[in-house]
């Protein structure tokens, strides 16, 4: 059985409170595809998302091409009280990168942050049923599963049990 890695995330860049992070809201894209590169590359030459003026289960789409092939995405915020954040190693001093070589550190920094993604379909219009935007509902499950249940909520849950009854 393998053992559980442990690491840290810095919530400060180079001593910056996380509000000195570059903020990418509106820049930050999950495309339906894979792409085999990790590097700087000048996307913004080549992939130009417009706003087509329709809207769709509330959201206002938008259409790109990426290699010839046509997307249509919604750009949609983060949930309240969750952040999106791009990570990236940090660099060690000397002294620690002696202690524990470069590539077995699980020491993290926030490069960047967002408060919205832009997600894209290939064969459909983005609507609430796209599995993307589903996700975030389990956000609300796990937040009430993990609330304290205190009395008031165990007499006003038996009430209503009785009522169905």
């Amino acid at each position: 059985m393998e053992k559980g890695i442990q690491g840290t995330i810095n919530l400060r860049r180079n001593g910056e409170e996380e509000e000195e992070a570059v903020d990418l809201s509106g820049k930050v894209h999950l495309l339906p595809c894979c792409i085999k590169f990790n590097g700087p590359c000048d996307v913004s030459d080549y992939f130009k998302p417009k706003p087509t003026g329709m809207e769709s289960d509330g959201l206002k789409t938008q259409e790109a091409y990426f290699r010839g092939r046509k997307l249509q995405g919604a750009n949609v915020p983060i949930p309240d009280g969750y952040s999106g954040f791009v990570l990236g190693k940090k660099s060690l001093d000397k002294r620690k990168a002696s202690k524990i070589s470069e590539g077995n550190s699980n020491c993290w920094e926030i490069n960047a942050k967002y408060k919205s993604i832009t997600y894209w379909n290939h064969d459909s219009i983005p609507s609430q049923d796209d599995a993307f935007l589903r996700s975030f509902h389990w956000l609300a499950v796990a937040k009430s599963m993990h609330e304290t249940v205190t009395a008031e909520d165990l007499v006003s849950a038996s009430a209503v049990l009785e009522k169905l009854n």
